[in-house]
């Protein structure tokens, strides 16, 4: 059976995702542990943590954190960086406190002055957060659709920041399907995926990567365009996510559906889809 579940909002109080995720029939959920479009957060209270701990415990769902929308690691203005530095080492201690084990984040947009000098502060920023946060939490890099003056599209692009990290020990990737196919990676097909993952091995390693954001894409392959779509509804469809979910690398891992929510489907029309290709 394959793990899979959805992004839960933590409105009334954090360790109401678990309940939200275990409504939906989720095995793994993702959440903001903050408002995801402000700077500004309110310090978790022992209650809280105490609370979210002891539904992940009695359920045995497994959670993972995503940052905020507005910070940008890659970024030349100097005001909108320390702030993403700050965010990016509050959230790290944040999901410690919470023992939550990974905190996906995006590597942000270098603005037109040159990928060499958003790749040097992405370094930095990772470098700085995981120094200043003492727990285990692992950070997971996730690809980019390709979109203009994105840090992480490709393979290639996202290996020399962890080359240049100076402990890799606490890194990891979160491989996002629609930004993989925007970007140009074919995962209609048994041998396009065969190649992804010929790839990926070849430039990252496969063991890196931790989970997945599985989304199907509005855009073409090779688009550039980050716009999710519904499971099986989109360009990627049932035939490549039949070949996704039977390919070991992928079923295996734990699957997060970032998918929209409207008329056509909900969240457990979307996980219950996963399952019923994956079986």
């Amino acid at each position: 059976m394959v793990k899979v579940g959805v992004h839960v909002s933590i409105a009334g109080s954090i360790d109401q995702a678990v309940d939200r995720a275990k409504a939906k029939g989720c095995d793994v959920f993702q959440m903001f542990s903050r408002n995801p479009r402000g700077w500004s957060f309110r310090s978790l209270n022992p209650d809280e943590i105490t609370a979210f701990a002891q539904k992940i415990s009695a359920t045995g769902l497994l959670p993972v954190d995503h940052m905020p929308y507005l910070p940008n690691l890659a970024t030349p203005k100097e005001e909108i960086y320390k702030k993403s530095v700050s965010t990016l080492t509050t959230e790290l201690g944040r999901c410690g406190n919470l023992e939550i084990p990974y905190l996906v984040t995006h590597l942000g947009h270098h603005l037109g002055d040159g990928i060499a000098g958003g790749r040097k502060r992405v370094i930095a920023a990772i470098d700085t957060a995981l120094s200043a946060s003492d727990n285990e939490v692992m950070l997971l890099l996730e690809n980019t659709a390709g979109e203009r003056n994105s840090v992480g599209s490709t393979f290639e692009h996202i290996r020399p920041i962890m080359e240049g990290l100076s402990d890799t020990s606490r890194i990891g990737i979160c491989f996002d399907t629609c930004h993989a196919f925007a970007a140009g990676y074919e995962l209609r097909t048994v041998e396009g995926i065969n190649d992804t993952v010929h790839q990926l091995e070849e430039v990252i390693g496969v063991k890196q990567v931790k989970c997945v954001h599985l989304n199907d894409s509005k855009g073409a392959l090779g688009s550039g365009l980050d716009r999710h779509e519904h499971i099986g509804m989109g360009s990627i469809g049932d035939d490549g996510f039949f070949c996704l979910l039977h390919n070991p690398v992928f079923r295996n891992l734990p699957l997060i559906c970032e998918t929209p929510v409207d008329s056509r489907q909900d969240d457990e029309g979307n996980i219950m889809k996963v399952r019923k290709l994956a079986q």
